[in-house]
């Protein structure tokens, strides 16, 4: 394999380095979900979820309200059963009194009618005596007659109370029995009525309140159902609310997450052409005449190593990727190098000396005139080399062999940053 190639007029290896850099950003973007680390989707709800949602949250709410009608109108029935229970009680309260009156009414009629009895009684037993007495002693009983025929004191005062009781109503004793009796059914006749139209009364404002009181506990009962199907219906309604309020937050959480994951990428891209802009400056000397010799990750830095001094700073990078001018100048050596393999050796215009070592291909010859971010070599694994990396040194004194110095602060001085030391 040739150790020198023919320059190549564009780095066609870096663009695919900076393309798959910059898809890697953003994929990590993506992946990561910004520096917290990985972050999963939230799940988002179809329309179709969400309208569904909606519409049964709608028609629970239309069914509550057409039970809240039904509740309104059975609680105005209650009342007017309730109403009406209390005029039945208070109907049958005043049919109570009224039996009791009645009964009142009854027992005078009964004490009439005993009085009546008790007088009937008497007249007929008078009248029995009086005409036992008279057929005893004949047709005529003279008052003489029955006071001298009495045994005693005691029968000779029922005798003249007898004779008395005869004097004054023989003429009329028959009228007065015939008045006793009539009274006594009368009174009889009083007394059963009140105790019936009591009873009936009674009766009346009895079936009126049961009436009354099963319309009232029915009424009662329609109340407690539809209140317990519209209780129903308020919890459907409450977990269709949150079921809608769950999925909109869902879509809401989802959109906001989509929002932040957009955000992030664009900043992700962002920085990826900042970064990019910013290294292809770099390499092209960023207008101060120097560039960063490659792209890659620094693997070791100068200073010392294992009681020597690592004289150099080494970037890391695949085999191919493009070695740069650091600054511009002329070649002093390219080729075989102890050590290195195959190395390039530029004086800039500065004076001082930069080293490319363990390159792979080298494009240049001692006495070419070089500018900074030119493509020089590419990078390699000869030499004594652990792997694929550019050695790069500066002698700022102009000597190939001595008096280098750490690059990093030397670049970084003049506008090229060399990242990791």
């Amino acid at each position: 394999m040739s150790q020198r190639a023919q320059r190549p007029d564009r780095p066609a290896g870096r663009s695919r380095l900076l393309g798959g850099a910059l898809a890697a950003v953003v994929a990590g973007a993506v992946l990561l979900g910004g520096p917290g680390g990985a972050a999963a989707a939230p799940v988002n709800p179809s329309d179709e979820e969400i309208g569904g949602a909606q519409t049964a949250q709608d028609a629970a709410a239309a069914e509550v309200g057409r039970l809240a009608g039904l509740v309104a109108a059975a609680e105005a029935q209650l009342e007017q059963a309730q109403v009406q229970a209390e005029a039945a009680g208070a109907a049958y309260l005043a049919a109570e009194e009224a039996s009791l009156q009645a009964q009142a009414a009854a027992a005078q009629a009964a004490a009439e009618l005993q009085a009546a009895t008790d007088a009937v009684t008497a007249a007929q037993r008078q009248i029995a005596d009086f005409s036992r007495d008279s057929y005893m002693n004949g047709s005529t009983l003279s008052a003489e007659m029955a006071l001298l025929d009495a045994d005693g004191p005691a029968e000779l005062v029922q005798a003249a109370a007898m004779l008395d009781y005869v004097a004054d109503h023989q003429l009329d004793v028959l009228d007065v029995l015939e008045i006793a009796q009539v009274q006594q059914a009368n009174a009889d006749s009083t007394a059963r009525a009140l105790r019936d139209e009591a009873a009936a009364a009674e009766q009346a404002a009895a079936d009126a309140k049961a009436a009354a009181d099963g319309q009232l506990a029915a009424q009662q009962s329609a109340v407690a159902e539809v209140a317990a199907q519209k209780a129903s219906l308020d919890q459907q309604l409450q977990d269709a609310q949150v079921r809608l309020l769950e999925l909109q937050g869902a879509r809401n959480a989802y959109q906001t997450w989509l929002a932040q994951e957009r955000a992030e990428e664009e900043a992700a891209a962002r920085a990826a052409a900042a970064a990019q802009a910013a290294d292809q400056a770099s390499d092209a000397g960023a207008g101060s005449g120097y560039a960063r010799p490659a792209r890659g990750t620094t693997s070791s830095c100068y200073g010392a190593r294992w009681g020597v001094t690592h004289l150099g700073v080494d970037i890391a990078a695949p085999i191919g990727t493009p070695v740069r001018a650091a600054t511009s100048g002329v070649v002093q050596r390219a080729g075989a190098a102890t050590g290195f393999g195959l190395a390039v050796y530029i004086r800039g215009d500065d004076g001082a000396i930069t080293v490319y070592g363990h390159v792979n291909e080298f494009y240049v010859q001692a006495g070419d005139r070089v500018s900074a971010g030119e493509t020089i070599a590419e990078v390699g694994n000869r030499g004594q080399s652990t792997g694929p990396h550019l050695h790069f040194e500066v002698h700022p004194g102009g000597s190939l062999y001595s008096g280098a110095i750490d690059p990093v602060p030397w670049m970084a001085a003049r506008g090229i940053t060399i990242r990791g030391c």
